[in-house]
């Protein structure tokens, strides 16, 4: 896909999460330093997500676009940390759903007394889908990687809530690629987004310019144009 041109035709689940997140303070405009050191004109921070509803409302995205993907898995995997919370979410709304999935996650240090390890929930084995908030580099989905398959399963996509859909930096470096497609190319496993950069400029252009955040259309455009894969 250009960088300047969205789908021509908006996806409803997308926009309700653009939508929601914008009202939940989640989803920010002004000037943002990225980890790759670039000033992107918006934000998106998920530890927001901070109280039940908007973690229910959130758990349900996940869930939706999971199951409209047709994405199939055995359990889910949240690394730490906000990987933890959404595991659980999510776990309990596809349960409310109809589709009751185990979950685990890690911690970032081994116990050495009680159960003892690095895992911590289901045993995991079996298909394992990774869920997490956003891909900025692709190490948190390596690590998990290796984490599955020390315990004898088998990864098999990632979830996501936010694709950038930008150009991955390395040493400084622009690569070619945003994070998503390195996992989805290099690493082989589908990655299954609720929403991207390209349906966030629909959600802006859908706003109008009444709304207080229509100015940042042109620049969430320029940054696209300018990092957009």
């Amino acid at each position: 896909m250009n960088a300047a041109v969205s789908p021509a035709i908006p996806d409803p689940l997308a926009q309700q999460f653009v939508a929601f997140a914008v009202e939940a303070g989640v989803l920010r405009f002004g000037e943002f330093k990225t980890k790759a050191g670039r000033m992107s004109p918006y934000f998106f921070n998920a530890g927001l997500f901070d109280d039940g509803a908007k973690l229910m409302k959130l758990a349900q995205f996940y869930a939706q676009r999971l199951l409209a993907d047709g994405l199939q898995f055995d359990m889910i995997f949240g690394p730490a940390y906000k990987g933890i919370t959404l595991a659980a979410a999510v776990s309990i709304e596809l349960a409310r759903l109809g589709h009751n999935k185990p979950f685990a996650y890690n911690r970032k240090e081994a116990k050495d007394h009680g159960e003892g390890g690095t895992l911590v929930g289901a045993k995991v084995q079996g298909r394992v889908l990774i869920i997490d908030d956003v891909i900025s580099a692709g190490t948190s989905v390596r690590e998990s990687i290796a984490m599955i398959q020390a315990a004898g399963a088998t990864p098999c996509g990632v979830s996501i809530a936010l694709d950038r859909q930008e150009k991955a930096a390395q040493d400084g470096v622009d690569m070619p690629w945003s994070a998503v497609q390195y996992v989805k190319q290099q690493l082989q496993l589908p990655v299954s987004a609720i929403a991207g950069l390209a349906d966030l400029l629909q959600y802006l252009e859908a706003v109008g310019d009444g709304a207080d955040i229509a100015g940042s259309r042109a620049a969430v455009q320029a940054y696209r144009d300018r990092y957009g894969v």
